[in-house]
């Protein structure tokens, strides 16, 4: 089999699993969401953190609790890093020393879902911190994004209320009934692929092929690996992160990885369907993360694999970078999932991919990670495209936009708008701040358009909580450790609190019934409308700089 019949083969069994598995999981996070009862240990945490788990918060205080449980996790992690010398299962003295700096741009990098890692993962971080700290953090940052996906989804399902619902509920039944035992299911599968799961310090020693001994330190990878992907984190044990053979032994548990990225993202639209009780919803949302998803990964494969970006005649163009037992189609599949979710994690070298591939990885995340994007950060994403479309719709047609019944005003759109206006601002502030002053331009590994795509994808994967980046930039000085955290910040939780606040603005409406003006929002039409809102304001946002950047290199 060729290697493009090869890609087509793992791309086509990749999506019928994903479709046969929408429905079911998408109903099953329907059912756990929507249960009014408690389990005896879910109530014991609720105890253990002093809420009442029968008590509603508004969006203001659902807000207010999702920003001071963030608060606490990151200084726990900074504090975890710093001390981690003094603590059992450590590297002891061939640990690289944390810096205050590398705490601080790591602990917020774990709690906002970026797992952006400016150091080497296995000679670094300490058994007990990967565990205790960075896993943890896997399963909560992406409790959060889920929970905020449905505190938005009961903006549109409330009439007439001041509530979305508890935020500690909604994280305790997250993780508990959904993250965790999917988790330990994947973490089941990849051990028996031959992914590493102890607690040696010093696994194995191999040659490598320069002769010399190096010692490989084990670890709890498998544990880690699961929630990393599944809860689309990013964060690697090892510095080659997926590329590597304990993280990523074959070729089978290479999809199984993709899989786990891809699952939850892609059956929450059929959750959103069943909340607001109507499934043709969920399926045009999912429509529309389909049609992102294929062509990107259309696009990034055919840019690797014809060589398109670089010299065609150079030797070993398409697979300079790429894990050789993985595969260029297989690794570019993988680099289109990671882009297109907030996963971060790679099994190849971005910065080695042809100039317009690296350009695909960065459009994916400019597009707001929305095809299918992170664990709930990509459905609300896509919500709020549909908002923005919606109004759009409306004022060709000359009347008042509404969407599931939920009037689109001026306050409406202003919040949708200032939503999908903050990642872009963070991007290109960051990117020009970096380049414009003085003395940076050290950090940069390479000069002209290339150099350019390295802080320009830096920032792009910084502000969507993404993770991955080009390997030429130095991104462990203290400017890039302090803005690139700042970023973080900026790119997940400003659109957080825009989104709870239009969720509440919703949910104090009543139902609009539907008319013979109302725009059918589950319809192919619709599907249309809204691929075409997304990639043109991505287009309007980004061209000039990607014009300078990898535009500029691929067609040179």
């Amino acid at each position: 089999m060729g290697t493009a019949a090869a890609g087509v083969f793992f791309l086509a069994s990749l999506v019928i699993v994903l479709a046969l598995v929408h429905a079911p999981l998408g109903d099953y996070m329907y059912r756990v969401y929507a249960r009014e009862t408690h389990s005896r240990s879910e109530r014991f945490v609720y105890r253990l953190i002093g809420v009442n788990p029968d008590s509603d918060q508004t969006w203001a205080g659902y807000a207010r609790s999702v920003l001071a449980f963030s608060a606490v996790c990151v200084v726990f992690l900074f504090a975890l890093q710093l001390v981690q010398g003094k603590l059992p299962l450590h590297l002891a003295d061939t640990a690289t020393p944390m810096t205050p700096g590398l705490a601080w741009n790591t602990a917020v990098s774990f709690v906002t879902n970026t797992n952006w890692q400016a150091y080497a993962g296995e000679s670094t971080q300490g058994h007990l911190v990967q565990m205790a700290g960075l896993a943890v953090q896997n399963f909560v940052s992406a409790a959060v994004g889920m929970a905020v996906a449905m505190a938005f989804v009961r903006g549109f399902v409330g009439r007439g209320t001041a509530v979305l619902g508890s935020f500690w509920v909604d994280l305790v039944r997250g993780i508990w009934r959904i993250l965790l035992p999917i988790s330990v299911i994947g973490a089941t599968v990849l051990i028996a692929g031959g992914v590493v799961q102890n607690f040696h310090l010093n696994d194995q020693t191999v040659t490598t092929l320069t002769g010399a001994p190096q010692t490989l330190p084990g670890g709890p990878v498998a544990g880690q690996e699961a929630i990393k992907l599944l809860g689309t984190n990013g964060g690697g044990f090892y510095n080659a992160n997926s590329a590597h053979p304990f993280e990523n032994p074959t070729g089978w548990t290479n999809w199984v990885e993709i899989f786990l990225v891809l699952v939850i993202a892609f059956s929450l639209p059929r959750t959103f369907g069943r909340m607001v009780d109507n499934t043709k919803q969920g399926h045009a949302i999912t429509a529309v993360m389909a049609v992102l998803a294929l062509t990107s990964v259309s696009l990034l494969c055919w840019s690797q694999l014809a060589h398109h970006g670089t010299v065609p005649t150079a030797a070993g163009a398409a697979t300079e970078g790429v894990e050789q037992r993985l595969g260029v189609a297989d690794s570019a599949v993988f680099a289109t999932a990671t882009t297109l979710t907030s996963t971060g994690a790679v099994d190849s070298t971005h910065d080695s991919y042809t100039s317009l591939g690296g350009l695909m990885a960065m459009v994916d995340m400019q597009l707001g990670e929305v095809a299918p994007g992170g664990v709930g950060s990509g459905l609300y994403g896509m919500l709020i495209l549909a908002v923005i479309t919606v109004f759009v719709a409306g004022l060709m047609v000359g009347r008042t936009p509404e969407h599931l019944g939920k009037k689109i005003g001026a306050r409406e759109i202003k919040l949708a708008a200032g939503y999908f206006l903050v990642m872009p601002l963070v991007v290109l502030c960051g990117t020009a701040t970096s380049i414009a002053l003085p003395g940076l331009g050290a950090a940069i590994g390479n000069t002209g358009p290339h150099g350019l795509s390295e802080v320009l994808y830096a920032f792009t994967s910084a502000a969507n909580n993404n993770g991955s980046a080009f390997a030429g930039l130095a991104a462990d000085t203290q400017w890039y450790e302090i803005s690139l955290g700042i970023a973080m910040l900026l790119g997940r939780f400003v659109p957080i609190i825009l989104v709870l606040a239009l969720a509440g603005t919703l949910a104090a409406q009543g139902r609009i019934p539907e008319s013979l003006g109302t725009l059918p929002t589950h319809k192919p039409q619709f599907v249309g409308l809204v691929v075409g809102v997304t990639v043109i304001l991505v287009a309007l946002t980004f061209l000039p700089a990607l014009a300078l950047g990898p535009l500029a290199e691929g067609l040179h």
